[in-house]
């Protein structure tokens, strides 16, 4: 991943959100997340009889946007960012659940579940590289295996 998107990402806290329903109707939901730069998981928390958990069990395909927590309205910059809900063993879920909890202390004492996003691809964009420029990343084939 090139490391502007990782210093942008890392920096940041909340992320919006989009799944689809069975008929397609898109659902959008905005969460606070932490991030996996290794595994390239983004780990989001929300209680199991949420809506968005209910459509992503059935259709786990996601996109979503981050723009930065202080917007500067001259400097264009944000990430957009596809990827499909993870579905991990206990152990797993135990290590985004610290991660998560590291980032968001006080999200300890909130109920609800740590899931994890395997980004397939994530493009940013960011006016300091020069205008309309953008760097991105995907997946490979083993990597998503």
């Amino acid at each position: 991943m090139h490391e502007k998107i990782i210093e942008f990402i890392k920096t940041q806290t909340c992320a919006s959100i989009c799944c689809a329903d069975h008929t397609n109707r898109l659902h959008c939901f905005t969460c606070f997340y932490a991030v996996d730069i290794d595994e390239g998981l983004l780990y989001f928390k929300s209680s199991s009889n949420s809506t968005h958990v209910t459509i992503l069990e059935n259709n786990p395909k996601v996109a979503g946007t981050i723009l930065p927590d202080k917007l500067n309205k001259t400097k264009i910059k944000g990430v957009q960012f596809w990827g499909e809900v993870s579905w991990h063993p206990q152990q797993k879920t135990k290590v985004a659940s610290v991660s998560y909890h590291k980032k968001f202390p006080s999200a300890v004492m909130i109920p609800g579940d740590v899931f994890a996003i395997s980004i397939t691809e994530i493009k940013m964009t960011d006016n300091s590289f020069g205008f309309a420029k953008k760097v991105s990343w995907k997946r490979t084939q083993q990597e998503q295996q």
